[in-house]
């Protein structure tokens, strides 16, 4: 039986004007091909969940994503835009969705591939190690809070940081990049911070 979960429609509920149509509808189509879908909240956004995690939605200032956790298999080829996560792109309106046919066909073989059993083999990622660089140590050495908060950030977003102050060309944007990274460190802020549903 499926299992409705209040924080999504919170999440609705918050989520600007133009986002909210687009999330209820894509809500209505994951119950209308899976009626035993169950609903959490995973990494702050809507999933849904039959024999483990199927596919989940966001909703971010100016669009909206709707992806498959077994996109691989459900697609013939890559659909994935470079522009947004999710595997159809900025979601503006419910224009840039694929008919409801579709989309509850795509449901239901998700589904069916996960009360199968059937997982997806995710390559270790060949991504080497960003190092740290002394200057950003010694500013995480001069700030308790950041250097806490950096350390117990997962890799990804280790490199998230990394990557934006190293690839500063000048040494004014590098500075002002470190200067930002240590007060939203101290903040408890991962980099793209911005781009996460606010908590309430």
């Amino acid at each position: 039986m499926a299992k409705r979960d209040p924080r999504v429609d919170a999440c609705i509920a918050r989520a600007a004007p133009f986002a909210r149509p687009i999330l209820k509808h894509i809500r209505k189509i994951v119950h209308a091909g899976c009626p035993e879908v169950r609903e959490s909240i995973k990494w702050q956004f809507p999933h849904f969940e039959h024999h483990g995690v199927m596919c989940g939605m966001a909703a971010f200032k100016h669009h909206c994503t709707f992806g498959f956790w077994k996109a691989s298999l459900l697609f013939d080829k890559p659909i994935r835009e470079r522009d947004a996560m999710g595997h159809f792109g900025r979601i503006t309106s419910l224009a840039d969705l694929p008919d409801d046919e579709k989309l509850i066909a795509l449901v239901r073989k998700a589904a069916a591939l996960n009360e199968a059993g059937i997982n997806v083999r995710r390559p270790k990622s060949a991504r080497k190690p960003i190092p740290v660089p002394d200057y950003f140590k010694s500013a995480l050495q001069k700030n308790a809070k950041a250097r806490n908060t950096f350390v117990t950030l997962r890799p990804s977003h280790q490199r998230e940081y990394l990557e934006w102050v190293t690839e500063a060309k000048r040494e004014e944007t590098r500075a002002s990049r470190i200067a930002k990274s240590l007060r939203w460190l101290a903040e408890g802020k991962t980099r793209n911070w911005k781009y996460q549903p606010k908590k309430r």
